[in-house]
């Protein structure tokens, strides 16, 4: 099978021996042309990047089966495997292509000899239920990255029980050398793990902060283009993009309500840097914090009741909630030497943050319901954690040997990886919401 390389580099750097064997089993193709994409091993790299599953390596693998029905049950289960994905690529037409895949449960086929009863209006009925997922799409050769994204999130929904977030994407500042390039600050959207990246815009002042909007087709960001910070709205389909704020002094972290409707942002515009909220239909400003001390980087928890920020209120920066109804705020955060940029997870259970102890940035979690603190990264610089859709991943940007990458760590700390940048750096990542 001919298929075009992947590019970029990725490192695992931790946790693949403690996650569940699944064999990814190359699909077999029936065609000429060359596919644009291995699709198998996109596949095997999603299912391995969730820090969930470790695909089982070609050269461990006891058979290449293509269907259920040519799976030797017992030669996987010796392996100590007991789910498979197998299936075929078929070339249809000019440029179509038709794709089959089977999620087998193989122990469960061990265990009934690939067949169960079970009883239909009264009658007995033979059954594979050991198949936990079997379907068929005809596709272009566009859409062989996009679809194989999508069989990853049918088969981790299928197995964990959550929602997949392989069909998402990223946004991120990119900053190249300033002495060759007379725009070097780019605002960049790519597929989750950095593929198909796409520059927004490119300035030759600094650009900050992207966030998305909850529908996945706006971004709000930072630009210093008119020598002053600005916060702009994006849409990223259109490339159309409306100035939101030009008040005096600080523009700052844009962050969405989960409703979309409102924006959180850091204006110093009325003299120290405090939290404000903008109605986005009628630009109407709420300021939500009154302090002597800076108060920034705004997040919303997933009710919209309620911000989370940063705030040097109690001397060193720590992480405070304001309930937007009662204005009533308390900290959050109190180990390390201070905790920055946090963000709660969609469950409502974990606050991700920076933090500072003994002069390294880490990414950390804590339990909002016990305060509980783990650190999750050990690199020299760690900044900018955003969580992915489901909660199951954490992207951020590190420095490490003095080599900046970008970055993701699974919120069990259990599993990390990470992707060097040769070119320039990678600021601020934000991970998209869910895009269908």
């Amino acid at each position: 099978m001919q298929v075009r390389a992947a590019t970029n580099e990725i490192i695992i750097t931790g946790g693949v021996d403690s996650a569940r064997p699944i064999g990814i089993v190359p699909f077999k193709y029936s065609g000429t042309v060359t596919l644009p994409e291995n699709l198998t091993e996109v596949v095997a790299s999603d299912l391995q990047r969730s820090g969930k599953f470790n695909p089982v390596k070609l050269s461990n693998m006891p058979q290449f089966p293509t269907t259920d029905a040519e799976i030797n049950y017992q030669a996987w289960a010796d392996k100590g495997v007991d789910m498979v994905v197998v299936g075929s690529i078929q070339a249809t037409g000019i440029d179509q292509f038709s794709v089959t895949f089977e999620l087998v449960d193989v122990l469960r086929a061990q265990s009934t000899g690939g067949q169960s009863k079970t009883l239909v209006d009264g009658r007995l009925v033979m059954t594979k239920d050991h198949i936990i997922e079997k379907r068929s799409k005809t596709i272009q050769s566009q859409d062989f990255r996009q679809y194989a994204h999508i069989i990853s999130d049918i088969v981790y929904e299928k197995l964990t029980g959550e929602r997949g977030a392989f069909l998402t994407r990223i946004a991120y500042i990119k900053v190249m050398d300033r002495n060759t390039n007379p725009k070097p600050f780019r605002l960049v959207i790519a597929d989750y793990d950095n593929e198909n990246p796409t520059t927004l815009l490119s300035s030759p002042e600094p650009l900050m902060s992207p966030t998305w909007s909850p529908d996945g087709n706006k971004i709000a960001y930072v630009s210093f283009e008119n020598k002053r910070p600005q916060i702009y709205l994006q849409d990223i389909y259109t490339t159309s993009r409306t100035r939101l704020t030009d008040f005096p002094g600080i523009n700052g972290a844009p962050s969405f309500s989960p409703d979309g409707k409102k924006l959180a942002m850091v204006l110093s515009k009325d003299g120290n840097p405090e939290i404000y909220v903008m109605e986005l239909q009628t630009r109407k400003l709420t300021r939500i914090t009154r302090n002597r001390a800076i108060d920034t980087e705004p997040s919303w928890t997933p009710d919209g009741k309620s911000l989370i920020f940063t705030s040097e209120r109690g001397g060193k920066p720590q992480i405070y909630r304001v309930n937007l109804a009662s204005k009533r705020k308390n900290r959050l955060t109190f180990e390390g030497e201070m905790n920055l940029g946090a963000a709660v997870t969609p469950d409502n259970s974990q606050l991700v943050i920076v933090n500072r102890t003994r002069g390294n940035y880490h990414i950390a979690k804590q339990d909002l319901s016990n305060g509980d603190m783990l650190v999750l990264t050990s690199t020299y610089l760690d900044e900018s954690p955003s969580i992915s859709p489901n909660g199951s991943m954490i992207i951020y940007s590190a420095l490490e040997n003095g080599v900046p990458a970008l970055s993701w760590v699974s919120l069990d700390g259990r599993f990390s990886f990470k992707e060097p940048v040769a070119d320039g750096e990678v600021k601020s990542p934000s991970w998209s919401p869910f895009l269908l």
